[in-house]
């Protein structure tokens, strides 16, 4: 062992890792994001997803009750498969290096979290409206599944709120929860649950069996970190100055008014302390879907609605951050 790593692992040792990663993995993710040409576990994942769901759809019958299976088996090999990969990776390179199980760990970590990836898209469909409305549209399609052809400039903002809402549960918060509860492998396991049901979980005819266990794993996963979103919005809310009160009256009113039995709960939240209406009817594949409303129509969406959404979601982020990092010390 060199004199450097020594050093290295000594100070390592001087505070418990998964704080020190966690601290280390938040600093990146809030300095660089996550470039689109980086490697990435969370793109890796979804090309496992890729590859093996025809394979599976190959191997097994035709019928309703195949394609269950089928979508438990991908769902197995996927999560279970993400999950012991992350765990086997840091456990063998601790064997040869503290240091290395360090920096992997950071890695995972990182590639778990999305607070400064998730606002810049939403900042930048305000860019793109600059530029012009179609323009906007297109820069909002990257980031949500409803058609955006034919939005107005005020439909576009709102979807980009609603975007970063939702997105505070699945991109910030519900990582960092189950960072908490099994390190950077049950972290990683999560995202590959989040992934799997952003390409299969849908009702439509190709994944209504196929992808059915996928959409209720990702509502199991997501309904306590979902709830936990709403309260850390609240508390941003208050923080920040925004109507933190209304913020709580409508997440205790509107929580529930969504078609996902956990998106509803942030929406709520943010919706309030905005003073807006969020929900209500999109297409999806030119097919509409009736969605309840959230919130009340007290202002309209400007660039500054979605200013003020990102801004809680980071607040929201870094609060639950600086708590986990609290309970890693705490019990280390």
């Amino acid at each position: 062992m060199t004199g450097v790593q020594a050093a290295l692992e000594g100070a390592l040792g001087a505070v418990p890792l998964s704080a020190l990663a966690l601290l280390a993995a938040l600093v990146i993710d809030l300095m660089a994001g996550d470039p689109e040409r980086a490697p990435h576990p969370v793109r890796w994942i979804g090309r496992l997803a890729a590859f093996l769901e025809p394979a599976i759809r190959k191997a097994l019958p035709q019928g309703s009750g195949w394609e269950r299976l089928g979508g438990v088996l991908l769902w197995i090999f996927v999560a279970g498969g993400t999950y012991a990969a992350a765990a086997l990776a840091i456990h063998y390179s601790s064997l040869y290096s503290t240091a290395l199980s360090f920096v992997l760990s950071v890695f995972l970590i990182w590639a778990g979290l999305s607070i400064k990836s998730l606002g810049d898209e939403a900042l930048a469909v305000v860019g793109a409206l600059g530029q012009g409305l179609d323009e906007g549209r297109k820069r909002l399609g990257r980031i949500v599944g409803r058609d955006t052809g034919n939005l107005k400039e005020e439909e576009v903002l709102k979807a980009a709120v609603e975007t970063v809402a939702e997105n505070t549960s699945d991109g910030v918060i519900a990582p960092l929860f189950f960072l908490l509860l099994g390190g950077p492998a049950l972290m990683l396991a999560y995202k590959a649950v989040n992934t799997l049901d952003s390409m299969v979980g849908y009702r439509n005819d190709r994944y209504r069996d196929f992808g059915w266990f996928s959409a209720r794993m990702d509502d199991a996963a997501n309904f306590v970190p979902a709830r936990l979103s709403g309260a850390l919005i609240v508390t941003a809310s208050f923080i920040l100055g925004y109507n933190w009160m209304k913020s709580a009256a409508i997440l205790a009113r509107d929580g529930r008014n969504h078609t996902s039995p956990n998106s509803g709960v942030p929406e709520a939240a943010m919706a309030g302390a905005l003073g807006v209406k969020l929900g209500g009817g999109s297409f999806y594949g030119g097919v509409f879907s009736e969605k309840p409303w959230i919130g009340d129509h007290e202002r309209g969406f400007d660039t500054g609605t979605v200013t003020a959404s990102v801004k809680m979601m980071r607040a929201a982020g870094l609060i639950m951050a600086v708590a986990a990092m609290g309970v890693m010390l705490f019990c280390g």
